[in-house]
């Protein structure tokens, strides 16, 4: 059993809770952040960091603790649990609302478990992807609310697909949990430029692209990744995943691309570089 934090103790994960009127439980409201260890040591924390407390200043959630104390409760909880491949999510909640609709000082909840990875065989051959007409509220904040990507996984199944792309007025913005490159026609790397969560996989992979190909951030319509050469989505969990089908449409030949293959190689060097 893992430790979990929250505010200023660490419990035991069955002694862990929050009280029912938190504004996380009574209306969904709440910021999180999620970020994975390796050999027991956070990667690229400062940028995990840098956008959960961007996001819970949007939200206009405060937090009972700095960053700088934040940093020292993530190492001591790293330290208790000692897993060594881990995904950690910070939440800062709502907190007690003294009328039940107004944010209050959150409450900080930190929690350690060991990571789910990706399998070997949507690694090597690929994902099956559908879209869906959606755009995240207030997109560039990681909220909790995940409503709608919950929501569609029967269709997701229904179909035989591995996950959904929002679409807003047929330009495509991301998926419930990852975003989404394509490699174009001319040979350049693009990734939606606006209405989507600026993601920390993302961010490491633009700036690794250049050394491979032009990379860019741009409005993209549904028809253009349709006829994409390749198509990729990042996350933290995921990586650098290769899309090979979209609404029953085959991306590309239908297999993962050479471009897809080696960013994910200068991505898990950049991780190795990481970790020393």
């Amino acid at each position: 059993m893992s430790w979990i934090y929250i505010n200023d103790h660490f419990l035991e994960e069955d002694k862990a809770a929050v009280n029912v009127n938190d504004l996380a439980v009574q209306r969904g409201y709440g910021v999180f952040d999620f970020f994975r260890t390796r050999d027991n040591k956070p990667l690229f924390l400062d940028d995990y960091l840098d956008r959960f407390f961007n996001s819970a200043k949007t939200l206009f959630i405060s937090l009972p603790v700095n960053r700088e104390q934040l940093k020292n409760v993530i190492y001591a909880l790293i330290g208790k649990n000692n897993i060594p491949e881990s995904g950690i999510r910070i939440t800062a909640t709502g907190g007690y609302s003294p009328d039940g609709y107004t944010p209050a000082q959150g409450n900080l909840i930190i929690q350690q478990q060991p990571l789910i990875p990706v399998s070997e065989e949507k690694k090597e051959h690929g994902i099956k992807i559908i879209t869906h007409e959606y755009m995240r509220d207030l997109p560039a904040v990681k909220s909790i609310n995940y409503v709608m990507g919950v929501w569609l996984q029967k269709q997701v199944k229904e179909k035989q697909a591995d996950d959904v792309l929002y679409v807003k007025n047929n330009l495509i913005t991301e998926f419930p949990r990852s975003n989404i490159f394509m490699v174009n026609g001319g040979g350049k790397l693009l990734t939606p430029a606006n209405n989507v969560l600026a993601g920390i996989t993302r961010k490491k992979v633009l700036a690794l692209a250049p050394e491979i190909l032009p990379a860019a951030t741009a409005d993209i319509p549904l028809h253009e990744l349709k006829n994409a050469a390749e198509v990729f989505m990042t996350s933290t969990t995921k990586r650098i995943l290769p899309v090979v089908e979209m609404d029953g449409i085959k991306i590309g030949d239908g297999r993962p691309g050479a471009i897809t293959k080696a960013l994910y190689k200068l991505f898990t060097q950049m991780e190795e570089r990481t970790i020393k």
